[in-house]
């Protein structure tokens, strides 16, 4: 067996790693903390317009540095490439603290949200289920890597059918008597910028998984054609879910009952289809949100292990051998999210991981305006140089400033990890 049939991924597993991704657990659960934001469910459906607009820009540009740079690593590799070790150390910490290690956890604590809508039974611990389903993950992608990818892609196809699904019998409910929401008004307070920007960094981590297929491009056959294809595609087809989804979400119940809400997908299966439906939402969501976790365990631990190839991460978390998974990396992701699944709180993941994803894709998409200075116009055909980057940079910046000023607090947070970054980078490279 050649390197490139040993590769475990082609395009259809590349595709459904970023819809695996992308469909976690911001699909189900922020809509409802942005209309309590917003008071209006029409911005929010903008709101998720623009995300995907700005998803599909990115999704362009990671396709035109992939075609570049067709290692596995992400982020971490595309800044240590193109601009200086330390800012693709940077990127690599932000994943580890923030890009992965938050997603699992934010993923997990919907899943137990999902799992136990009234909480957890007395015998059980707040937060032991999220940690469970995170540790029998990464036991699971640790130790059968190539059993992992095909139950991956068997729960992405399930649970797209279900909730696909479940959309066309909410179209069918509401076609006689219309939907219970649909009628009322919304409460009207304006549009501010700030609650807007800051509603749309909540949603741009829906989107943020449009990248995922880059973690694993060492492992995609023919990785130069298939990952940029992979990355449209999944951030296309779900963009189109999103809208499908959050319409049911949003127009469904009372718009008073899904303001602050974080099970909005369980909600609006509970007012058109009563207890039954709802259960069998809740089903669906438990599985999509699985497959999230899944998904991550997979990409993240990629990144850490490149980065230990090149020296600036401690050697052993390198993969043990030719196409063996970094089960090192592995284990040291799992129980990090575990960590923060035990400690952290649904809204407060959602705002910080926005402001840290997107300003560490925004900084790597600007790499091609760094590539195209170097190598010329061909070296970034494809990608709509200059306006699909220059749209995705200059949007993402501008959102996580202004919504900085809307959530300061979660804005230090993703500043702090930032700084400390700096610290472990001088460490290690003095140490080595």
């Amino acid at each position: 067996m050649n390197r490139a049939e040993s590769r475990p991924f082609g395009l259809p597993s590349a595709a459904a790693l970023v819809v695996a991704n992308m469909v976690g657990a911001g699909v189900f659960t922020t809509s409802g903390f942005a209309l309590a934001d917003l008071g209006s469910r029409r911005l929010v459906l903008i709101a998720w317009v623009v995300g995907g607009v700005l998803a599909l820009c990115g999704a362009i540009s990671y396709g035109g540095l992939v075609r570049r740079i067709t290692e596995s690593g992400g982020e971490y590799l595309f800044l240590s490439r193109t601009v200086h070790p330390a800012a693709g150390f940077l990127a690599g910490w932000v994943s580890l603290l923030g890009g992965f290690t938050g997603a699992i956890a934010l993923a997990a604590t919907a899943f137990e949200s999902y799992l136990f809508p009234a909480g957890p039974p007395g015998w059980l611990p707040a937060g032991a289920a999220a940690i469970a389903v995170i540790l029998l993950t990464g036991l699971l992608h640790g130790a059968l890597v190539r059993l992992g990818v095909a139950a991956q892609n068997l729960v992405v196809a399930l649970k797209l059918l279900f909730l696909l699904g479940f959309v066309a019998l909410a179209c069918y409910l509401g076609a006689g008597d219309g939907w219970p929401g649909a009628a009322l008004v919304d409460e009207s307070r304006g549009f501010v910028l700030t609650a807007f920007a800051g509603s749309l960094v909540w949603i741009s981590l829906s989107y943020s998984g449009f990248n995922a297929a880059i973690y694993v491009a060492g492992e995609v056959r023919d990785p130069a054609r298939n990952v940029p294809r992979a990355l449209w595609l999944g951030t296309l087809l779900v963009g189109a879910f999103y809208l499908a989804l959050n319409t049911v979400f949003l127009y469904a119940p009372p718009p008073a009952e899904v303001a602050g809400r974080q099970d909005v997908a369980a909600l609006a299966a509970l007012t058109l289809g009563g207890e039954q439906l709802e259960l069998a939402v809740r089903g669906v969501v438990i599985l999509a949100l699985l497959s999230s976790v899944s998904s991550m365990i997979v990409a993240g631990p990629r990144v850490y292990a490149r980065m230990a190839d090149d020296g600036v991460f401690p050697r052993f978390f390198r993969p043990g051998a030719e196409g063996a998974p970094p089960r090192t990396a592995i284990a040291l992701q799992t129980g990090l999210a575990a960590l923060v699944a035990a400690v952290s709180q649904l809204s407060e993941l959602l705002s910080y991981l926005g402001f840290l994803l997107s300003l560490s894709a925004a900084a790597s998409v600007a790499c091609l305006f760094l590539i195209r200075r170097r190598d010329g116009r061909e070296a970034v055909a494809g990608t709509g140089f200059p306006f699909v980057p220059a749209i995705y940079v200059g949007a993402t910046v501008s959102l996580g400033l202004l919504a900085a000023v809307h959530r300061p607090a979660e804005f230090g947070a993703a500043v702090v990890t930032v700084l400390t970054g700096l610290v472990a980078y001088l460490q290690l490279r003095r140490r080595n």
